[in-house]
């Protein structure tokens, strides 16, 4: 699966608020926001930063997990693991 590549725009096109908001808005990715012809900046939707955000915890959970794994911890099956959670959560 490819991503899109995300948007660039120059600082001095920061000017139009209005437009830069709209573009965030409407953007699946990142805007990067360049200086002389480097980046400087990353814009982004508020629903796009919660989206990655929850892409990088579930990430970071999943590695942990492995790692414990690694180190010689064993792994749970579905069943056992569920239990647990109806147990802890009462559902």
């Amino acid at each position: 699966m490819t991503q899109p590549l995300p948007k660039i725009l120059p600082v001095n096109e920061l000017k139009n608020t209005a437009n830069i908001m709209k573009t965030c808005q409407e953007s699946s990715v990142p805007i990067v926001i360049t200086k002389n012809g480097y980046g400087e900046a990353v814009m982004m939707s508020v629903k796009l930063y919660e989206e990655m955000f929850a892409k990088m915890q579930a990430a970071a959970l999943i590695n942990a997990g492995l790692d414990e794994i690694e180190n010689g911890a064993a792994p749970a099956s579905g069943k056992e693991f569920f239990g647990k959670m109806r147990a802890k959560y009462g559902k």
